[in-house]
């Protein structure tokens, strides 16, 4: 299926983008504002990286790379004009964009597979913590 865009103004400074979907006369149209609000659905993190030596901005569920940078305001600014990005650009070559994971659910269970000296090992450090391996594991995990 070829999908073809259009850019046209409406008058302001507001711009729609029209993508026709091969010969179909169907038109997707995605104001400035509907990209805005299709980008604040996605997760955004921006952490201090050790390794980088500055802020790392991410967006897991649309792209591998991320923003970067010494202010965690800017990376994190920078962070979302690239989100925004990314849902202009998916929705022009026609595709679909990822389920956002604020859209699913979870059960708050999962398995994971270890070696058995390493589960050995967390459930001592548990005991000697006084707790329960879970417990002792979800405090592990939040501190990543």
């Amino acid at each position: 299926m070829a999908f073809q865009l259009h850019s046209c103004a409406t008058g302001g400074a507001s711009r729609r983008d029209h993508v026709s979907i091969g010969s179909h006369q169907k038109m997707m149209i995605m104001s400035r504002k509907e990209i805005k609000k299709q980008a604040a659905r996605y997760t955004k993190f921006v952490e201090w990286s050790d390794e980088d030596h500055c802020f790392v901005g991410r967006c897991p569920e649309l792209m591998l790379g991320g923003t970067h940078g010494n202010d965690e305001a800017k990376v994190y600014a920078e962070l979302c004009q690239a989100v925004e990005e990314m849902v202009e650009l998916t929705a022009k070559d026609g595709h679909v964009l990822p389920k956002p994971l604020a859209n699913k659910k979870f059960s708050g269970k999962f398995v994971i597979r270890i070696e058995p000296m390493l589960h050995r090992r967390l459930a001592a450090k548990a005991i000697a913590a006084g707790e329960s391996l879970n417990s002792f594991c979800v405090k592990t995990l939040t501190k990543t």
